[in-house]
């Protein structure tokens, strides 16, 4: 069977300031339950861009080899479609507990959180909520009430077509809804 995979490749912001601690939030649908989807925060400490970077950063490389900030790989659904939610948040926070926002999200949520799991999409060592579909709107509020500035959301939601079949990685470039985009990257290896 064939397996998809995502990577964010690059982030740009837009406000003047030239020093962040940025963390990603990711919503992803469950890969093998329909009526649940997953959370997690990447990377699991927020990464520094200082003045250096000019309000850039890329995790991928014209490199051989290089490959992006890794967010999951699963086989591909039957319907061939993938939704991703990314949130990009920034915190002031020097030692901020990326995992203390999983605790968060799942006490805001309570009987619609299943516990955290690792391994179902790829990732060991990234720990991801399962959360029932329904409490995805509430995921949304409870992030927006961490005391971090917000970048917004966006869609990384994927439809698996024909184009996947000359090409094996598509990139892609989207804005938050916040003054920052992100250039992300699907595959498909089959």
């Amino acid at each position: 069977m064939s397996k998809v995979r995502l990577e964010i490749d690059g982030i740009r912001i837009y406000r003047p300031k030239k020093s962040w601690k940025l963390y990603f939030v990711i919503i992803a649908d469950h890969p093998s339950e329909a009526d649940k989807m997953m959370v997690t925060t990447i990377p699991q400490e927020p990464f520094k861009l200082s003045k250096r970077h000019n309000n850039e950063y890329f995790f991928d490389t014209d490199q051989t080899g290089s490959e992006g900030l890794y967010i999951l790989s699963r086989e591909i659904p039957a319907d061939r479609e993938v939704n991703v939610h990314i949130y990009l948040r920034h915190t002031r926070n020097n030692q901020r507990d990326l995992g203390e926002i999983l605790t968060q999200i799942e006490s805001g949520i309570a009987g619609d959180a299943f516990g955290i799991v690792t391994d179902l999409v790829g990732v060991a060592t990234v720990p991801w909520l399962v959360i029932s579909k329904k409490a995805v709107s509430l995921v949304g509020k409870i992030i927006k009430d961490i005391p971090d500035r917000d970048f917004g959301f966006l869609s990384a939601f994927e439809r698996f077509g024909p184009e996947f079949e000359s090409q094996t990685e598509i990139d892609r470039e989207k804005d938050f809804t916040g003054d920052a985009s992100l250039i992300y990257s699907w595959s498909l290896d089959h």
